[in-house]
């Protein structure tokens, strides 16, 4: 018993490979929904080995290939169903199973109950049809994670999205401030903070929506267009920002570990700066800029390009202040290219200005 209780709880891995079985559009899934509409109720158990043979009686083997319609035709026979863990051949129908009652599980109904026993006691994934509720469940490691419609899913998703246009719309604010404070050298810890934390609530959502996209299924392609439009650039944003922030050798400043900061810390900007590698918590501490994001988006250049610039220049002021021919004379520049990068960086310095 006690190398069944080392797999206990929630493994994202597992979890994601089964949702994308058994999203909308996929052949379990459609077997599945035949089962729900037509109230018969159905145990599926998603993989055979020797535990499941052990606590299996009765049936008769099936070993065809298979399909939602065949699914649906075993699934109105007194039992349970066994398919293989590829989901390409039902092995076996009509099984009744009798895992130990010794095994803990807050389910009460008896389909619930079988089926979260035989997922522990077995270590492989059982799906029930309720017939009473005409739900769907998974049940995995002592966990139920229900089977939603997509119209569920698309009430979170919606609200998802409108939250996470705002958060885009509020880092596109703060990181144009951010610029011009760094044109004239006047950031601090907590002026990165202001930038740093829309950033993170925009890769937060995103992952959320991210694992509707997967649940979704055939359901989930326009809302994954919106968000590709919605975090188009983020990941590369927050590279420029670690280049320009992170002390060279110092390896405690990432955005990275923001992902797994609780909620409420992302709010506060002394616990985001204590995590991002700040560990003083000084807001006011001053901040020197090496101008990656600046350079290499103003202008739009490769970031090594622009750390060529910046390392010919100085600083991110020399090159703001370097004419066309100046830049020009720097290794893989060339006239057209130093013209359109001294135009871009016009641009922004006077909309910094502004």
């Amino acid at each position: 018993m006690m190398s069944k209780l080392r797999v206990l709880g929630h493994d994202e891995e597992r979890y994601r490979r089964y949702r994308a079985l058994l999203a909308p559009g996929t052949p379990l899934r459609e077997g599945l929904e035949r089962i729900r509409t037509g109230r018969t109720g159905a145990l599926i158990v998603l993989g055979s080995n020797p535990v499941v043979g052990q606590i299996s009686t009765g049936g008769f083997n099936v070993n065809t290939d298979f399909t939602p319609t065949a699914l649906r035709e075993l699934a109105k026979m007194d039992g349970g169903i066994v398919v293989d863990q590829d989901l390409t051949t039902i092995l076996a129908a009509g099984v009744h199973f009798t895992p130990s009652a010794q095994l803990p599980t807050i389910e009460t109904g008896t389909r619930h109950r079988t089926a979260d026993r035989i997922a522990l006691q077995a270590n492989v994934p059982v799906i029930t049809v309720s017939q009473a509720m005409s739900s769907i469940a998974l049940f995995m490691a002592g966990l139920r994670y229900p089977i939603e419609s997509s119209e569920q899913i698309l009430v979170r998703a919606e609200q998802a999205v409108a939250t996470l246009s705002r958060y885009r719309e509020r880092l596109e604010s703060t990181t144009a401030q951010l610029s011009s404070l760094e044109i004239d050298s006047l950031v601090t810890v907590d002026d990165l903070v202001k930038a740093v934390q829309p950033l993170a609530m925009v890769r937060r959502l995103a992952e959320e929506l991210e694992g509707h996209v997967e649940a979704l299924g055939v359901d989930g392609r326009l809302l994954q267009l919106q968000l590709y439009d919605l975090t188009h650039g983020i990941d590369q944003l927050a590279t420029l920002i670690e280049l320009d922030y992170r002390a060279e050798g110092d390896e405690r400043f990432s955005l990275d570990v923001l992902r797994h900061l609780p909620a409420g810390d992302i709010l506060d900007p002394v616990s985001v700066a204590t995590a991002i590698g700040f560990t003083s918590g000084n807001l006011d501490q001053h901040l020197n800029c090496r101008g990656y994001r600046v350079v290499s988006q103003s202008a739009h250049m490769t970031t090594s390009l622009a750390g060529r610039l910046l390392e010919h220049f100085g600083s991110l002021q020399g090159v703001l202040a370097a004419s066309s021919s100046q830049l020009a004379a720097v290794p893989e520049v060339g006239a057209a290219r130093a013209r359109a990068i001294r135009d871009g960086l016009a641009r922004l310095t006077e909309t910094a200005g502004r």
